[in-house]
């Protein structure tokens, strides 16, 4: 394995992206070659006239679309051996990605999640509505699936291309989380968790999951455990 595609899903991050792609491009991924993709989910605040600073494929949304159907086309534009997801707005610190990679590279895993609340690594207190929706969200995952995770809806997500390639995910907004975890635990693949950092933001500071997304996420729960 050579390279990492590093895909970014964006919108409306004008205030963040220059930093976040600052510190994606000093992170060593375990010593890969880096392919960073940015998909603009047709954002209105000014965020696409940063994109000529960087030398990075862009692909652009006309409309929006939600971060689902960003991954799905990021999905497909990858031609790296793993693949990560990192968001743009700083919640999350590209070196915890390091430790993720290097299971799959050691050929333990085919998956490795980033968990927030494994303890062991810097995490801002969340809002305990959300802290409650993500504890219930990582147990229904549990009883419907069998597996023991405990935080089905980080963004940190590593995955052998190979592996996640021949998944065909249809969410187009944050039910992308319960759908590719439903679909990877039903396929058997080894997946791994390890603690990573977390910098939680407020609505004030630009957070865009709401209430309504936990309860598409129970949906996609349920649905993904008995089709597709």
């Amino acid at each position: 394995m050579n390279k990492v595609s590093i895909l970014i899903p964006v919108y409306n991050e004008v205030s963040t992206l220059e930093e976040i792609l600052k510190k994606v491009e000093t992170t060593d991924f375990c010593g890969l070659e880096k392919e960073i993709i940015l998909i603009d989910d047709y954002s209105t605040d000014g965020t696409r006239d940063l994109y000529e600073k960087f030398p990075y494929k862009v692909l652009y949304h006309e409309y929006n679309q939600g971060k689902g159907a960003a991954l799905r086309d990021g999905f497909k534009e990858a031609t790296g051996d793993i693949i990560v997801i990192q968001d743009a707005d700083l919640e999350y610190d590209p070196v915890d990605y390091a430790p993720l990679i290097q299971l799959i590279l050691d050929g333990k895993a085919d998956v490795c999640y980033g968990t927030r609340l494994a303890g062991g690594k810097p995490s801002r207190s969340f809002m305990f509505t959300h802290f409650l929706g993500n504890k219930f969200l990582s147990l229904l995952t549990n009883i419907l699936y069998g597996s023991t995770l405990t935080d089905m809806e980080t963004c940190y997500k590593a995955f052998k291309a190979d592996f996640i390639k021949g998944i065909q995910i249809k969410s187009n907004r944050f039910d992308f989380e319960p759908e590719i975890t439903a679909k990877i635990l039903k396929r058997g693949a080894r997946l791994y968790e390890l603690p990573v950092s977390y910098y939680g933001r407020e609505f004030s500071e630009g957070k865009k999951i709401t209430w309504k997304d936990g309860i598409q996420a129970i949906w996609a729960l349920i649905k993904f455990r008995f089709v597709d």
